[in-house]
């Protein structure tokens, strides 16, 4: 808990909803975070259940701050897509099965009893690095957050690219092969998800033992110890050639696809965050991961983007989201004066 006094600053609650946990955190004027908590999502219980949970969320995250809900300005709940943002609806989101043309928005915020606004998790999480994070001192981000898919957000000069009908920022999307292309979950071909994500990484490696390769991962592997992109870069760094080829193989991959979204945003900065970053600058091969990304990227970009445009790792790590909604929330109800 922070030793900020909370009766001179405005807040405001940020809730990252998750497939498997909901994250909520209580957040002050400057980004600050005073109060945080983590409950399950529990989805397969339903919507109305997981607002219910939300709601836990919210309380134990203010209970901490010491703060009663008087003292919350507003409220961001960023959520997976697909969904309508401006009408606050949750329309087929993947990662909550059936909940399904759910005014998610409206059902949270007469539960809270705040004024609540709805944001795509990952664009929360881009915002939440713009305003409180690795890109504070950026005009413009690109966002990639590397997990089970792939997800981005994109921040423009404080406003989130989430674009006319809510789909902007699908970076995971972005098409990177057009011929023979792997295919992703949505049921395209040739997507960056499809390449660049745990899914795709878990599923290279088994390709490869299936081909006869050898890996160190293989005798680690038991009915406890499941194949992941962690045991994959705990092998690779100590040398195993095969997670290590693959991991930076999906490095060359995101950093072609960075070029091409730099030739058309032409951000400050590109920041890598999510659960798989592979320890970021702490670890050899995290070290390596960025080195390659950012050798693809100088390699293909026109030169006055491969020398201007900073690529690096974000910082706020899972706190990005919740942070991120608050942020959100204070952007809309400052500019709206509520």
């Amino acid at each position: 808990m922070s030793d900020i006094d909370r009766t001179d600053v405005p807040l405001y609650l940020g809730i990252d909803v998750g497939g498997t946990n909901i994250k909520s955190g209580v957040v002050d004027d400057k980004g600050n975070v005073v109060g945080r908590s983590s409950v399950p999502t529990e989805p397969a219980n339903g919507p109305e259940r997981g607002v219910a949970q939300m709601v836990l969320a919210a309380e134990r995250a203010m209970q901490q701050a010491e703060v009663s809900i008087d003292q919350i300005t507003a409220v961001g709940l960023a959520t997976p897509g697909t969904m309508d943002i401006p009408a606050g609806m949750l329309l087929d989101p993947q990662n909550l099965p059936g909940w399904h043309n759910f005014p998610v928005r409206q059902k949270f915020a007469e539960a809270i009893g705040r004024p609540t606004i709805l944001q795509n998790d990952a664009n929360a999480a881009a915002y939440g690095e713009y305003w409180a994070g690795s890109a504070s001192e950026a005009d413009s981000v690109v966002f990639f957050t590397l997990g089970t898919g792939l997800g981005g957000g994109i921040i423009v000069d404080d406003t989130i690219v989430q674009g006319e009908h809510s789909h902007g920022s699908e970076l995971g999307h972005t098409i990177i092969e057009m011929d023979n292309g792997r295919l992703c979950k949505t049921g395209q071909y040739g997507t960056l998800e499809a390449y660049c994500s745990a899914t795709a990484l878990i599923k290279r490696f088994h390709e490869a033992m299936e081909a006869g390769r050898h890996s160190s991962v293989s005798d680690r592997m038991d009915d406890v110890t499941a194949l992941s992109p962690l045991l994959m870069a705990e092998e690779a760094e100590k040398g195993d050639e095969l997670s290590i080829e693959l991991i930076l193989e999906m490095a060359r991959c995101l950093g072609t696809a960075t070029t091409s979204i730099c030739h058309v945003i032409d951000p400050t900065i590109v920041l890598l965050g999510g659960a798989m970053t592979f320890g970021r600058h702490e670890t050899k091969i995290g070290r390596r991961f960025l080195e390659v990304v950012r050798e693809e990227f100088q390699r293909r970009a026109f030169p006055v983007l491969a020398e201007s445009i900073k690529i690096d790792y974000a910082e706020l790590g899972g706190n990005a989201g919740f942070i991120g909604a608050a942020g959100c929330a204070r952007r809309a109800f400052m500019r709206d004066l509520l």
